[in-house]
């Protein structure tokens, strides 16, 4: 596809480019959404815990100061002791861990959908060349990112200095309570503080969200070259349609030949033009045109005809007329019947004639006005029919 800058990409990106994108790994991603749902998840279950993860933390982390006397006489405990702590300490933040992936594995899939490519983390030359990395570091996306990693500063300093002064008599009744209810006290404000100033990134989420699909949609933007190229592509190059076509022509000739065994008659011009009909004469329908073809295809449906036992009569203005006003597998125009009908009729009493009976006269049937071309294809108003003008 054609290079092209910036400014010439005024298009919206089309479902192709779309689809390429993504699978080469480039979709619309918000780091804020997974982080802001991470962290207030969190602290959202530890607050509703009531303090009681943080306390169980706590506990452990004192009963790591009671040594046993047996494990002081026996060292090889040691390492059993300290083994059945840590598996405590896991099982007390399991639910952490647990609601922390679930979180990031639905919050990753919000913004792009889920998708995994090895394109994305293959390496790439282009990520070496310093240009580009300076482009990376100083360019719009880059002070962007600054600005958002301010805003969160901001916030959650804000929200910090706002608690501290809000909540500074409980901060300092807690000196004054004995040491497990402080702890457990601690474990809650903690937890209740740290949900408030998490809630703040929520507001940086929210809005860094829909300017995500915004300057991704930005980035796929397209030139109206680069659209008409993937036209191209899409539909195929001249030469290969061409190809195609010539095939689907020599498919349908060699559909139409074999159905040529099944016609009643074959009209002729009598060279530059032959007309294969059938028709079922116990049926209603009018008889299909079931082969056509004009000078070296019509030469090649007379051999086949001939080989086939099919009967040739030659009907110069007829095989015109349906030649050019009749599609394959189609039924012959309303206006031809009459004529049509005078052919059939002597081919089935050439059929069903006898030894000795007198011979038949070949019919010359009658083409009404409209209907009588040129060997081009044109009407004409002024032909004759057995040496008479038209009217």
């Amino acid at each position: 596809m054609a290079e092209s800058s910036a400014a010439d990409r005024t298009e919206e990106p089309t479902a192709r480019r779309l689809a390429k994108a993504r699978e080469d790994g480039q979709v619309a991603r918000s780091i804020e959404l997974p982080a802001a749902a991470i962290v207030i998840g969190t602290f959202a279950l530890i607050a509703a815990t009531g303090g009681v993860v943080a306390t169980r933390l706590a506990d452990l982390f004192a009963a790591g100061f009671r040594i046993d006397t047996k494990v002081l006489q026996s060292p090889a405990l040691m390492p059993g002791m300290l083994g059945s702590m840590l598996i405590d300490a896991f099982v007390a933040v399991l639910p952490l861990v647990v609601l922390t992936i679930v979180l990031a594995i639905v919050a990753s899939g919000v913004t792009g959908g889920y998708l995994f490519s090895l394109k994305a983390v293959a390496p790439k030359a282009a990520r070496l060349d310093p240009v580009e990395g300076l482009k990376r570091m100083f360019g719009p996306r880059a002070w962007v990112e600054l600005g958002k990693s301010l805003a969160k500063f901001l916030l959650v300093a804000a929200v910090l200095w706002w608690l501290v002064v809000t909540q500074l008599g409980s901060l300092t009744h807690l000196g004054r309570m004995a040491v497990e209810p402080a702890l457990h006290a601690t474990g809650e404000l903690i937890a209740r503080s740290s949900l408030i100033v998490a809630l703040t990134l929520a507001l940086i989420a929210f809005a860094d969200v829909p300017y995500q699909r915004w300057e991704f949609m930005k980035r796929m933007r397209m030139s109206k070259q680069e659209i008409k190229d993937e036209m191209k592509d899409v539909e195929g190059r001249p030469e290969v349609k061409a190809q195609i076509r010539r095939r689907q022509r020599e498919m349908a000739s060699a559909r139409m030949m074999q159905r040529i065994k099944d016609a009643d008659v074959l009209i002729t011009n009598p060279e530059h033009f032959a007309v294969a009909l059938e028709y079922d004469i116990e049926g209603d329908g009018a008889p299909v045109l079931v082969a056509k073809g004009s000078d070296h295809l019509a030469a090649r449906i007379r051999e086949r005809a001939a080989g086939e036992g099919v009967c040739i009569v030659p009907a110069p203005e007829l095989a015109r007329a349906l030649y050019f006003t009749t599609e394959l597998e189609q039924p012959i125009p309303e206006p031809l019947y009459r004529a049509v009908s005078e052919v059939l009729a002597y081919v089935f009493n050439l059929e069903a004639a006898h030894p000795g009976d007198a011979p038949l006269r070949q019919p010359r049937p009658t083409v009404p006005p409209a209907m009588r071309f040129d060997a081009e294809g044109r009407l004409q108003a002024d032909a004759t029919v057995d040496g008479q003008t038209a009217p």
